[in-house]
């Protein structure tokens, strides 16, 4: 999954070098020219033990990056023929334009959002646990950052609407796609579908709780993936079957429900700030669409929960052997999104009295 090796730091740097290049550039050339880099960087991560399902894996990614790409630098080019600039804050000013449009639409292809979610679900089920993460945090960061640098300028109601529809369909698609589904890969992409949605929600009212809401994320994605990869589980079965059940299973069941937002969990506090940002806003009723696509989520998540924690009565014995014998980093990760989101809740409440 993860080789030692000097050419595997080499395609992390690059990987890194685009995203941060994308991130810095002040031309829509530049950043166009920091995803593609990045792109360079992850896909021989992704077919590096060459095995089917990964390099089907990595050929359906770069489809999907190209098309992203290729809407990118064709809206950006007609910015350019409107404003006579590569510069992103001069081309972005220009008013809500078709072009404009089009350039959001290569970066939402390239985020994973809904309409353009399809490519998610198919494109995780066939990677390792470490290219798993890094699709769904790391490579997330430039669109995002960038679809960021784009709400600085005043959009019309119309096209703020559309957005609102698109981040409630991400996490109504979010919700439904993961219910008949017994890959966990498959299941936390559809989370990520669901997620992406309150974070495009969030970033509509307020910066701050967007990057908060992400930095929430991507920390619970890495307790979970860290714990799916000690684990090894791979399917809704295996997880039923932990090397060591009891304690590790429970984590792993935890931060399942801590992704989903089942309150007081670290991954509520995300929720709750959207919902609370959201309240003078005239957008607030898209907010019922997006709580529907979690309580779908919290659905199967604590059916299977509560069929592992019934399946764990009847083994008592390896529960008491598991708790003496379970890995010290899962303890730690489990106590962090137990107690995590119950002293920021707290917090917050000792800061309104």
């Amino acid at each position: 999954m993860f080789s030692s090796l000097p050419f595997m730091y080499m395609f992390f740097s690059v990987m890194g070098v685009g995203t941060l290049f994308s991130i810095s550039s002040l031309h829509w050339l530049g950043i166009w020219a920091g995803l593609e880099i990045n792109l360079i960087g992850f896909l021989p991560i992704l077919v590096y033990q060459k095995s089917m399902s990964e390099s089907e894996s990595a050929v359906k990614y770069f489809v999907v990056q190209a098309l992203g790409s290729s809407l990118l630098i064709f809206g950006s080019l007609n910015l350019y023929s409107l404003s006579f600039t590569w510069e992103t804050l001069v081309s972005s000013n220009i008013g809500p334009s078709v072009s404009l449009f089009i350039l959001i639409m290569g970066l939402f292809v390239k985020l994973g959002l809904f309409p353009f979610h399809f490519w998610l679900p198919s494109v995780m089920a066939g990677l390792p646990w470490l290219s798993c993460l890094l699709l769904a945090t790391w490579q997330k960061l430039a669109p995002l950052c960038l679809t960021m640098s784009l709400f600085q300028f005043e959009f019309s109601y119309a096209l703020l609407l559309v957005f609102c529809v698109l981040s409630a369909g991400s996490s109504f698609v979010g919700g439904i796609g993961g219910v008949n589904q017994t890959q966990v890969r498959a299941l936390l992409a559809y989370s990520s579908i669901g997620h992406l949605g309150w974070i495009m929600f969030g970033l509509i009212h307020s910066e701050w709780v967007m990057k908060s809401y992400f930095m929430i994320y991507v920390f619970i994605s890495f307790c979970l993936f860290m714990s799916l990869w000690y684990s090894n589980s791979g399917t809704m079965k295996n997880l039923g079957s932990l090397k060591e059940s009891g304690l590790d299973q429970m984590s792993v069941m935890f931060m399942l429900l801590s992704l989903g937002g089942l309150p007081p969990l670290l991954g509520f506090i995300s929720k709750w700030l959207v919902m609370v940002i959201s309240i003078n806003s005239h957008l607030w009723s898209f907010v019922f669409i997006l709580i529907l696509g979690s309580l779908m989520s919290l659905f199967y998540y604590l059916g299977l929960f509560f069929s592992l924690f019934l399946s764990n009565l009847k083994k008592s014995n390896n529960i008491k052997l598991s708790l003496y014998n379970s890995n010290f980093v899962l303890m730690l990760l489990l106590l962090l999104n137990l107690f995590g989101g119950l002293l920021i809740l707290m917090m917050n409440v000792l800061e309104i009295l």
